[in-house]
């Protein structure tokens, strides 16, 4: 899922008795899901996407939580069942890209700008937007979701391992 819909199913679900939490701050986070989701799942077929399902395990990406990410699954699973608990404040942030000619994210980012607008390539910055009016704090710049979740340099490292030089 991310590590933002994580905490908020631990804090609301989960609930640990040893654990106080006061508040949340989630960085481009699917609150809402995401309309790239969607499209794979609407546009692809469930033949076709366990190939591709394959192929990300290759590169090590997990895909495992990926169903759970659709628009409606957010928001007739998820997030009724995870509702913010009391006493503890929720922030967020969105982030937007311009996705180079070749950018992993070129044809997510088109897909995800038609459906809900401003994206980071795979969240929307309307999915992003958590806590209420003052609970959001802004969006990031020119950062894809590859950035945020450090994919970016795990996908350099790869290309590196393939043409045999060696990471610093």
């Amino acid at each position: 899922m991310g590590s933002g819909l994580d905490s908020r199913y631990m804090i609301s679900r989960l609930k640990p008795p040893n654990v106080m939490v006061l508040s949340l701050t989630t960085i481009a986070s699917p609150h809402r899901g995401s309309a790239f989701a969607d499209y794979l799942f609407d546009r692809i077929g469930q033949k076709r996407l366990s190939r591709l399902y394959g192929a990300f395990r290759t590169l090590r990406i997990e895909t495992g939580a990926f169903s759970q990410l659709t628009r409606r699954y957010m928001q007739e699973d998820f997030n009724p069942k995870t509702p913010d608990r009391e006493g503890v404040r929720y922030f967020s942030y969105g982030a937007t890209v311009q996705p180079s000619l070749w950018s992993a994210f070129r044809q997510s980012h088109r897909i995800i700008e038609q459906a809900e607008g401003a994206n980071d390539g795979l969240v929307s910055v309307k999915s992003s937007q958590w806590g209420g009016e003052s609970g959001y704090k802004g969006t990031l710049i020119g950062v894809s979701h590859l950035d945020l979740i450090n994919w970016t340099n795990r996908l350099r490292w790869l290309i590196w391992r393939l043409a045999g030089k060696k990471r610093k």
